[in-house]
């Protein structure tokens, strides 16, 4: 998993209405990228939701948020539509950007493992370098935790 003082890696992937975004897009602001398993879940949705009620104060600080899973565009787009969410959601079915940040591992569930997206978010500065590392995210509170490290 990527760590403070690293170089995010850059990416190119479809967002939620199918155009192609890059991290090169985002240079001048900060960028909060978040990583989760599946659209539609409650984990998920409430994480999702909880951003979505906390983005005008994220915006406000100077950053972004891309929220980034492996379903599909389409299902991006469902997800977005449902919830009234206003930042980008990017589908990465091949797993690229996923495991370049190092939210792809080792999960269990119900005593049995499995590999899985592991909830996950990064913080980017304005020039690229990962600022803050949330390995272990809980869906919950981490609305707040986002907030209290753009200050």
């Amino acid at each position: 998993m990527l760590k403070q003082g690293d170089k995010a890696p850059d990416f190119q992937l479809e967002d939620d209405r199918g155009e192609k975004l890059t991290l090169k897009q985002f240079k001048g602001k900060k960028v909060v990228i978040y990583f989760y398993p599946k659209d539609n879940t409650p984990g998920c949705t409430t994480e999702a939701c909880g951003l979505r009620d906390v983005y005008d104060d994220i915006l406000a600080k100077g950053a972004v948020v891309v929220g980034v899973s492996a379903d599909s565009v389409k299902s991006h787009g469902n997800f977005k539509s449902k919830y009234e969410l206003p930042f980008y959601l990017l589908s990465d079915p091949e797993k690229n950007m996923i495991k370049a940040y190092g939210a792809w591992g080792e999960k269990k569930m119900y005593g049995k493992s499995y590999e899985g997206i592991l909830r996950s978010t990064f913080i980017v500065d304005e020039k690229g370098m990962v600022i803050k590392v949330f390995p272990k995210v809980s869906p919950k509170n981490h609305p707040e935790e986002i907030l209290a490290a753009l200050e």
